[in-house]
């Protein structure tokens, strides 16, 4: 099992910035990936950005230029600072884990963190 502890969202006015975090404890794979989701409401919940144990990343075509993830392989967190924040970035945010070993693929998800972007 993995443990996903978010922290960092909030309320901010468009064109602000914050930073999430999301912290990964107990069995932790070699090989894995984090990333950020995110949900608005009455849609479907969708990708933000990943990164791989490797730094590998992918971004959403929508935040492409405004958000940064990044991570500490050491303390197996994953930051997103979001930079240009605007109204539609308003969402839950969730926090996601993947990892790989020779059973095959697991996924876990955070709690969720709430992001309002006011206009």
């Amino acid at each position: 099992q993995v443990q996903l502890v978010e922290s960092g969202g909030g309320l901010v006015q468009a064109g602000g910035s914050l930073r999430l975090s999301c912290a990964a404890s107990g069995s932790i794979f070699r090989i894995n990936a984090m990333g950020w989701y995110r949900q608005a409401p009455g849609k479907q919940r969708e990708l933000v950005a990943t990164i791989t144990s490797g730094g590998s990343t992918n971004y959403a075509d929508s935040v492409k230029g405004r958000f940064t993830i990044s991570r500490d392989n050491a303390k197996n967190t994953v930051y997103l600072q979001m930079n240009s924040l605007k109204a539609e970035d308003t969402a839950v945010y969730y926090c996601n884990y993947r990892g790989w070993s020779g059973a095959g693929q697991y996924e876990y998800w955070g709690q969720g963190t709430q992001v309002t972007v006011s206009s």
